[in-house]
């Protein structure tokens, strides 16, 4: 990796591109990959043999969790987690080989990717099955498999994924505060549904 800044710690036994671009104040640790073109903002951890795509780009203040394996062209936006072992793929249709036998080659399929929205947390060992999009600060329960968009706030677990509740910035499952309205148990901030989501309520 060139010029990087003076304050970004890369293992030794990571494996970082060249033209990759590691944010100021950011750690790549053992046995990590980072890919050609990734970019990776401020204040970022990439964990113990996790890996990250060609062109991914990711904000400010993610975590990459040990193992996690985020494929290209995804897109995390500021202060998203992906937990340990936590898969984001790229292939909708995946083959080894095309119909005549030859061996697929990158121009016999085109990647799409998974976008996860501002604040957001996938859970150890969850699938983000491409292409889909996860709210901001929507939580992918461990384990789960997600085949469709996530709302933001939305707390989705099984396989596949589907919505069990709602939480709130904290990331704490809200609890009901009567008819249409919830209430996050650590900071007592109130949210109201609105459309396919929730909003918080502000107080005058």
């Amino acid at each position: 990796m060139s010029e990087a800044p003076a304050n970004v710690r890369i293992q030794a036994s990571a494996d970082v591109a060249t033209d990759a671009q590691i944010g100021d104040g950011s750690s790549v640790w053992h046995l990590a990959q980072i890919r050609e073109g990734a970019e990776l903002g401020e204040r970022c951890v990439v964990g113990r043999g996790a890996y990250v795509g060609p062109g991914v780009r990711m904000g400010r203040n993610c975590k990459v969790q040990n193992y996690a394996l985020v494929y290209e062209p995804a897109r995390l936006d500021d202060g998203v987690f992906i937990g340990p072992a936590a898969v984001l793929t790229n292939d909708t249709f995946p083959r080894a080989v095309n119909p005549d036998g030859s061996i697929k080659a990158a121009h016999d399929w085109t990647p799409v990717g998974v976008t996860v929205g501002e604040g957001a947390s996938i859970g150890a060992r969850a699938v983000c099955v491409a292409p889909v999009a996860v709210g901001p600060w929507a939580t992918v329960a461990a384990g789960a498999v997600v085949t469709r968009d996530v709302p933001a706030h939305a707390l989705v677990a099984g396989v596949p994924a589907r919505r069990i509740g709602w939480v709130g910035h904290a990331g704490l499952r809200l609890v009901s505060a009567g008819g249409t309205a919830w209430r996050c148990p650590e900071t007592s901030q109130l949210y109201e549904e609105f459309e396919d989501t929730i909003r918080k309520v502000e107080i005058q």
